[in-house]
């Protein structure tokens, strides 16, 4: 089986869970507060993994305890560290996430992940082999984000580019690119003053727009698509999209189409979002197979 290689940020999640969100000056009692695993990276990582996939992850964590914590959680999920470096001049990145009237939202911290710099990553990229499939967010440095796509490119690697947080990407990154899974918030952002429609049409089998409980919109040559979204109510919306890529690529190694790589992983980010935190939720095959909706020719080792 192919591997996959995510290179992306591992964090520290503070999250915060209050019923409505405090307005500016306000101060709220809160209902609960957990610390968990997550970063962008990290969780698509996982989310592979546990659905059975040969994963690597390359990032990087601070020298505390933080950074301690997170690797021995991708230790534990079956996932290669042997390229997650310890900085020792910033501290493990960090997430700060308030739960509230049923979605998230959440400011960053850095940290380490800012140290996933072009000195860190040309060594590492000899490391990546043709047949693998790269999965790339944007809580790592622009700069080394463009590099990695322009290796895989010039090497025939495949790569998926989850533009998460949102921030402009250069045309040419965008062609070199095998799959970019933007949100609607992220599609706004990338181009400006173009309808959904449009994007898809101008990147058919490429662009892949997630639209939450609805879907995800593409175009597959011929027309434009929703392959829709598995109604569920939700607990935990944080870590949805991670699931939903990293799923959608362990769909493509095991040699699903486009739209089904997509159904499944919908199905995993409807699972995902019935349990706490950003990876509490992500979903085993088993638990996959246990679905009433998992298609039979989804039923790969």
């Amino acid at each position: 089986m192919k591997r996959i290689v995510v290179i992306g940020s591992a964090s520290t999640d503070f999250v915060v869970k209050t019923e409505i969100r405090p307005k500016s000056g306000e101060t709220l009692i809160g209902q609960d507060f957990q610390t968990t695993f997550g970063g962008k990276g990290a969780n698509q990582a996982v989310a592979a993994a546990r659905l059975g996939a040969n994963v690597k992850m390359i990032g990087a964590v601070g020298i505390d305890s933080y950074g301690n914590d997170i690797i021995a959680n991708l230790i534990n999920e079956k996932i290669d560290v042997s390229n997650v470096e310890r900085v020792t001049h910033l501290g493990t990145g960090s997430a700060h996430i308030t739960l509230a009237e049923g979605d998230n939202s959440i400011v960053v911290i850095p940290g380490a992940n800012n140290g996933v710099n072009e000195q860190m990553i040309q060594p590492l990229l000899a490391t990546i082999h043709k047949e693998d499939i790269v999965i790339v967010q944007q809580e790592i440095p622009s700069q080394t984000v463009e590099i990695i796509i322009d290796y895989c490119f010039n090497h025939e690697i495949q790569t998926i580019l989850n533009p998460a947080p949102a921030r402009q990407i250069a045309k040419k990154t965008i062609e070199k690119v095998t799959y970019l899974t933007p949100n609607e918030h992220e599609f706004d952002l990338l181009f400006p003053n173009q309808t959904l429609e449009a994007g898809l049409a101008k990147y058919p089998n490429k662009l892949l727009v997630t639209l939450g409980s609805k879907g995800v919109a593409y175009n597959n040559g011929e027309e434009q698509l929703i392959v829709p979204g598995y109604q569920v109510t939700p607990i935990d919306t944080t870590g949805a999209g991670d699931t939903f890529n990293g799923a959608f690529v362990v769909g493509l190694i095991n040699q699903l189409s486009i739209k089904e790589s997509i159904r499944f992983g919908n199905l995993a980010a409807s699972l995902s979002i019935q349990k706490f935190g950003a990876q509490g939720g992500m979903p085993t095959l088993e638990e996959m197979k246990g679905s009433e909706h998992y298609e039979k020719e989804w039923d790969f080792k």
